[in-house]
């Protein structure tokens, strides 16, 4: 890997991680959500979840990371159980996609301290 995109791998992968992380929180939340605010907080997560969706395309497309892609599909499958009123369950597909992105961003880390610039 080179350089630049070390940089730019290890970028998108912390943040891709981050915002994973947001995002299993907040599934995990609207499950004790009452019935009356269960429909609001579900459509408000399904816009950050396509969100972090398109930024995590983003990162696949412009890295070639297929780690990316992994990411991509999971997030997808969390999407569709969310969709589907099983945010419970689609917590344990966010894992795969924080899995998923920390990989790369492993990868990206250890060859920018090999070339000593962290």
């Amino acid at each position: 890997m080179d350089l630049p995109t070390a940089v730019k791998t290890y970028q998108f992968g912390e943040r891709a991680k981050s915002e994973l992380i947001i995002v299993s929180q907040l599934c995990q939340a609207l499950t004790g959500f009452a019935d009356t605010q269960r429909s609001g907080g579900q459509k408000m997560l399904l816009i950050l979840m396509e969100q972090v969706r398109s930024e995590i395309v983003f990162a696949a497309h412009d890295t070639k990371d297929r780690e990316f892609e992994r990411a991509v599909n999971a997030l997808n499958d969390a999407i569709s159980l969310v969709e589907s009123d099983q945010p419970d369950r689609a917590v344990e597909k966010l894992a795969l996609a924080i899995t998923a992105s920390t990989t790369p961003a492993q990868a990206a880390w250890q060859e920018l301290s090999d070339h000593g610039l962290l």
